[in-house]
C-alpha cells in the first residue's frame, strides 16, 4: 500500500514538472514571436518615415552624423589667398636709405565644389583683393583658381579650376530647414583642414547691424556649430550630407567663436551661383518698395490683426510694385506661397528672382487678403 501510494506521489510530481516545462516553452516561444512582430513593425516604421516626401529621417542613433559627414568632407576645399605687396620706395628716404622689400599677405577660407567640373562657392571677402588664389582639395591635390564672379551683397564669390570629375555636394532646400534641427559646419579654420563640427538651427531669417550702408541681401541661418577664422566659404551640411547654407560670419568679442554662427542660405547661393556661370554677373529684380517690420505699437495704430509680414512704408513711382497694384499701408505675408515674417525674408525671396519675371505676392489691406502678380 505504501509502495502504491509513494509511484503516485513520484508519478504526480513528474507530471506536474514536464507541464510546467512545456508551458514555459510556449511563453517563451509566444514572447519571441511578439518580440518578433514588434521589431518588423518598427523596421517598417522606419523604411516608411526615411523614404516620406517630407525628407524626415527616423534613425535609432539620432546622433551618428558619420556617413553626412564623411560624404560631405570630400567637396570642401581649402582657399589660400596671396594679395601681392606694392615693392616701390614710399618716400625720398627709402631711396636715400634703401627700403625693406614688404611682404606679401596671406589669407585662408574655405570653399565647397557645387559642379563636377570645377565650380567652387566662396565668400567674397575670403578673395576680395587677391592677386592669386589657390585650392587645395581634400585629397591635398592644389590648383590655381580662376576668379568668376562675385557678388557683395550677397558676400558671395564664384571659384573654376580646370578640373573634371570632381566629388560635388548635393544641393539641398534651406526653406525646408527647421528650427533645433542637427546642421554641421565643415571647413578649415586656423588653417585646420576639413574641420566638421556640429549644431543645431537657432533661427532663420536674420540680419546684422550694417555699419558701411552698402546694400546688402541677408536672410542667414543662424547655428551655434563652431566657426571660426578659416570657416568662411565653407559648407553647412544637414544630416543627409545636403548643402543647405555656406558659413560666412559670427558675432564674437573677441574674434574667435562665441556660440553665434551664421551661414548664407543655399537657396540664395543657388540663383547667385546660377547668373555668375550664365551671364557672368548677378541679375537681380527690384520691386521698388521701402518697407519695416511689424512692432507692436504699428499693430495698434494700424488696428493689425497680426504682426506677421512686412509693412509697405513707400511705393517708388513707375517701379514693379506701383504697376502691380501694391500701396502704402499694404501688409506683405506671402511671396510665391513662402511666407515672409520681416525685411530680411523679404529680400530673400526677391534675390532669387531675376527682372522680367513674376511673382505673386498675397498682402493684407483693410482686413482683405488680396493676391497680386507683380512683373518685375
Amino acid at each position: 500500500m505504501k509502495r502504491n501510494t509513494l509511484f503516485l506521489l513520484i508519478t504526480l510530481l513528474l507530471s506536474l514538472t514536464i507541464s510546467w516545462l512545456v508551458a514555459d516553452k510556449v511563453v517563451e516561444t509566444k514572447l519571441a514571436a511578439a518580440a518578433a512582430e514588434a521589431d518588423g513593425k518598427r523596421s517598417s516604421i522606419f523604411t516608411s518615415a526615411s523614404g516620406s516626401a517630407n525628407r524626415t529621417v527616423i534613425s535609432t542613433n539620432m546622433g551618428d552624423f558619420s556617413d553626412a559627414a564623411e560624404t560631405a568632407v570630400h567637396t570642401v576645399v581649402y582657399v589660400k589667398v596671396v594679395k601681392r605687396a606694392a615693392k616701390m620706395p614710399s618716400s625720398i628716404m627709402d631711396l636715400i636709405f634703401g627700403f625693406a622689400t614688404p611682404k606679401d599677405q596671406v589669407g585662408m577660407g574655405s570653399g565647397v565644389i557645387i559642379r563636377e567640373d570645377g565650380y567652387i562657392v566662396t565668400n567674397n571677402h575670403v578673395i576680395a583683393g587677391a592677386d592669386q588664389i589657390e585650392v587645395t582639395l581634400e585629397n591635398n591635390k592644389s590648383y590655381p583658381a580662376r576668379l568668376v564672379g562675385t557678388d557683395p551683397a550677397t558676400d558671395l564669390a564664384l571659384l573654376k579650376i580646370d578640373e573634371d570629375s570632381l566629388p560635388s555636394i548635393v544641393l539641398g532646400d534651406s526653406d525646408n530647414l527647421r528650427l533645433g534641427e542637427w546642421v554641421l559646419a565643415i571647413g578649415s579654420p586656423y588653417d585646420l583642414r576639413s574641420t566638421i563640427t556640429a549644431g543645431i538651427v537657432s533661427a532663420k531669417g536674420r540680419s546684422l547691424p550694417n555699419y558701411d550702408g552698402q546694400y546688402r541681401v541677408e536672410s542667414f541661418i543662424q547655428t551655434d556649430a563652431a566657426v571660426n577664422p578659416g570657416n568662411s566659404g565653407g559648407a553647412l551640411i544637414n544630416t543627409m550630407g545636403e548643402l543647405v547654407g555656406i558659413n560666412t560670419s559670427i558675432i564674437s568679442l573677441t574674434g574667435s567663436y562665441a556660440g553665434y554662427s551664421f551661414a548664407v542660405p543655399v537657396n540664395i547661393v543657388k540663383k547667385i551661383t546660377d547668373d555668375l556661370i550664365r551671364y557672368g554677373e548677378v541679375r537681380r529684380a527690384m520691386l521698388g518698395i521701402s518697407m519695416t517690420d511689424i512692432t507692436e505699437g504699428m499693430a495698434r495704430q494700424f488696428s493689425l490683426e497680426s504682426m506677421e509680414g512686412v509693412y509697405v512704408a513707400e511705393v517708388q513711382p513707375n517701379s514693379a510694385a506701383d504697376k502691380g497694384g501694391i500701396k502704402v499701408g499694404d501688409i506683405i505675408t506671402e511671396i510665391n506661397l513662402n511666407k515672409v515674417k520681416n525685411g530680411a525674408a523679404v529680400q530673400e525671396q526677391m534675390n532669387r528672382l531675376r527682372p522680367g519675371e513674376q511673382a505673386a505676392i498675397t498682402i493684407q489691406r483693410g482686413g482683405k487678403q488680396i493676391e497680386l502678380i507683380v512683373s518685375l
